[in-house]
């Protein structure tokens, strides 16, 4: 079987995603580290692989493929995973979920965007207050629909859905920030589920951090 590899960064809450879905599918993959922080997205090679120069781009049956979500959507369809119910509407609610951090939180507090408000801000630090400002109110969203739910083992139901798997990576950016989290319920309930999950566990930046940031 031709090899799995995966372009990523291993502080990428993108490239997070990404590695749990690879783990729950039980996949094999090889890990290949963009450093976003030495600029080498931008290189001419990542370029090439993905015009927009972000991470991940996995190539996986013989096809170079971006952006998360249908990333995940493709290991879902491809590989059997269940992370999407197979109900229209209960679809609709998890993808609500998925879609309040990957498309609302974390393109607006991604490092991109923060940097930059921080430089036209000429604010010191400025990039923290700018997470804040966005991402606590995003979890607190996200706890509300979290609640009009059923209550159950994970955000949907008794296995990993996409909501999930794009919850966790966000809660390990509100951790790196300082962001008081102790007061979402449900969310620390199905945290505290998935950090039992070895898909998870094995996806953890701590896993694939270098010895120097």
């Amino acid at each position: 079987m031709p090899i799995i590899t995966l372009y990523d960064y291993w502080r990428s809450s993108a490239s997070y995603r990404v590695r749990i879905a690879l783990n729950i599918a039980g996949l094999d993959f090889e890990s290949i580290p963009i450093d976003l922080s030495q600029a080498h997205h931008k290189s001419k090679e990542h370029v090439q692989r993905n015009p927009q120069t972000f991470v991940p781009v996995i190539n996986i049956d013989g096809q170079m493929l971006t952006q998360s979500l249908t990333i995940i959507e493709y290991l879902n369809d491809t590989r059997s995973l269940n992370l999407f119910p197979k109900n229209a509407i209960d679809r609709a609610k998890v993808n609500a979920l998925a879609h309040t951090i990957a498309l609302d939180i974390h393109p607006i507090c991604n490092l991109s965007v923060s940097s930059e408000a921080e430089r036209i801000s000429g604010e010191k630090n400025y990039k923290k207050k700018w997470i804040h400002q966005f991402m606590r109110p995003g979890l607190e969203a996200f706890e509300i629909q979290l609640k009009a739910l059923p209550k159950s083992t994970y955000c949907f139901n008794e296995n990993p859905t996409i909501a999930d798997i794009c919850l966790m990576p966000q809660i390990y950016n509100a951790k790196r920030w300082d962001i008081d989290i102790s007061n979402f319920d449900r969310i620390n309930l199905v945290v505290e589920e998935c950090e039992k999950n070895l898909a998870f566990i094995k996806a953890h930046p701590d896993m694939l951090k270098p010895n120097q940031t």
